[in-house]
């Protein structure tokens, strides 16, 4: 079983220009979030009856993209994952009454029966950025997004609840509000911790 990075973080914070940047390395195995791809993400941004549908979706897509990645040649590399879809999206679905609690209940069960079977990430990488830049990087997106910029700072606190638990060899915090386009600092940074880590 081969080892596995999650890059997580707040909607427009620049995770898929991160792992796209990454890429660029050959050293990894990708999954992207796939927002185009998916059957309900449209809908569910239209009508909150898709939203539990579009979150189940999504899990079972994490779910899928770790079991491939675990067993890919290379270590793998995701952009957002399992974890942050159900500590950070779906939790923030169900305070935002966009799931029911008995629908969030089984998204919960769902994501627990996973993580029985698949470890959690070898390395966790959490991005930051000012509320400007996360707002300013949505703000020029085409991409579906059900989360908005009013939403970054309770997502963040439901992440920082669910990092709490993360020990601190397997975190990595990096504040990307500065970056360049490239993300050569960030690139830099993951790939002397792995280096070190791995």
């Amino acid at each position: 079983m081969n080892r596995l990075i999650s890059i997580v973080g707040p909607s427009g914070v620049g995770k898929t220009t991160l792992v796209q940047a990454l890429a660029k390395t050959d050293q990894f195995t990708i999954a992207f979030e796939q927002h185009t791809e998916r059957p309900f993400q449209s809908s569910a941004k239209q009508n909150r009856q898709y939203t539990f549908a579009n979150q189940m979706d999504y899990l079972i897509l994490r779910a899928e993209q770790e079991r491939e990645l675990r067993a890919s040649l290379q270590t793998g590399l995701m952009d957002g994952g399992l974890d942050l879809d159900f500590h950070g999206f779906t939790r923030l679905f169900l305070r935002r009454s966009l799931l029911s609690q008995n629908e969030f209940d089984l998204c919960r069960r769902f994501y627990l029966l996973i993580r029985e079977a698949l470890p959690q990430p070898e390395l966790i990488v959490r991005l930051e950025a000012d509320e400007e830049t996360v707002s300013n990087r949505l703000s020029g997106r085409k991409r579906t997004n059900i989360a908005s910029a009013d939403d970054t700072a309770l997502f963040n606190s439901y992440l920082n609840e669910w990092l709490a638990s993360i020990p601190s060899q397997n975190l990595l915090l990096l504040d990307v509000s500065k970056e360049t386009p490239e993300y050569s600092e960030s690139v830099n940074i993951i790939l002397d911790t792995i280096k070190k880590t791995f």
